[in-house]
């Protein structure tokens, strides 16, 4: 009789990684039917140090000590990468946490974060240097990498001062949660459009949109005058405007617990089958075209004049990226960012 041996799941991913060195590890935990998270911590207490759970916001205020790192976030369809040091990190309560600064900005949902990890250079497994944040699905949250002008002295106190006592290497996932149901159907239109028609911030959308019980997607719907679809193809032709006329933008990439924003140039746009790039030396954006489903002008009244944004969303109606006209609160947006996406179609 044959006896079959499964190999433990650390030791798959280093053979698949030795077959296929260019295969994403969020890619290769699915094929391994595991989940990203669950693959880290079947290397812990040797090249991953599994991060005490309870400390997680606490460990995010040491940030600034490493130095120039690169940080990441992504959502199925979007990756972005922006290098650069920790500044400002504050925390509202046990729920919310803002990092602002001229190079990292983020908007932290501390509700999503579950899991933590340091992880050790390891050339065989395919690892980099970082602390890495997921949720209870295993997913990852926010991910922050060092660099070469990384103070790693740093890191590996905090590794210690965070080391979590229990190195287990088994991570169960919990299912996700019931998605919200949305009153998309019964909402006043009328209402609605007046409501939005008397927003002074752009921070007061999501609140409105909690308001009326609407999702994001069908609010764009049902908008009237206050948006557009476009083409799908406008990521692209944004992207290559915003470079060749040195337009500063803002792009937002966004999960259930992180947020991530670059605000500044686009150069080097490099567009691939199914995918379009920035690959700037200090942002890179990585979005998935064949996902996208609908595009959309949205624009947003404050006390600073209408504010214009580009949203992209995929078939399930989740949002993938936002881009906006460089602006900070009490400035008007760039009359060139107003006038690019007015002509967009």
């Amino acid at each position: 009789m044959n006896t079959i041996i499964t190999l433990p799941l650390k030791d798959q991913w280093i053979a698949l990684h030795k077959e296929q060195p260019r295969l994403r590890i969020r890619d290769a935990a699915k094929h391994l039917g595991s989940t990203e998270a669950g693959l880290l911590a079947s290397f812990a207490g040797s090249r991953v140090i599994r991060l005490d759970e309870t400390r997680l916001r606490e460990l995010w205020q040491r940030m600034p000590e490493l130095g120039f790192v690169m940080v990441l976030t992504r959502n199925e369809s979007c990756v972005h990468e922006r290098k650069g040091v920790f500044e400002e990190v504050t925390l509202h309560g046990k729920m919310m946490g803002v990092v602002v600064g001229a190079d990292i900005d983020l908007r932290m949902f501390f509700s999503a974060w579950a899991h933590g990890f340091a992880v050790f250079e390891d050339a065989e497994a395919g690892f980099k240097q970082s602390f890495q944040i997921f949720d209870q699905q295993g997913t990852a949250v926010v991910k922050v990498f060092l660099t070469d002008q990384s103070n790693q002295e740093s890191f590996t106190n905090i590794v210690r001062e965070f080391e979590a006592a229990n190195q287990s290497t088994e991570l169960i996932p919990l299912p996700a949660p019931a998605p919200h149901q949305y009153a998309d159907a019964d909402v006043n239109v009328a209402e609605f459009r007046q409501t939005w028609s008397e927003l002074k911030d752009t921070h007061d959308f999501f609140p409105m949109l909690k308001k009326f019980n609407v999702s994001r997607l069908h609010a764009l719907r049902i908008a009237g005058d206050f948006a557009r679809q476009l083409d799908n193809g406008v990521v692209k032709q944004l992207l290559e405007h915003a470079a060749a006329t040195d337009l500063e933008i803002m792009v937002f990439v966004g999960n259930n617990g992180n947020i991530q924003i670059h605000t500044g140039p686009v150069k080097k746009i490099v567009e691939i089958p199914n995918w379009i790039n920035v690959m700037d030396p200090l942002f890179n954006l990585h979005l998935r075209l064949d996902h996208i489903n609908t595009a959309w002008l949205v624009k947003k009244p404050t006390v600073d004049g209408v504010v214009h944004s580009i949203e992209v969303f995929d078939a399930s109606g989740e949002l993938i990226v936002q881009f906006f006209g460089k602006r900070k609160p009490g400035i008007p947006e760039l009359p060139a960012w107003t006038s690019l996406v007015n002509g967009l179609q």
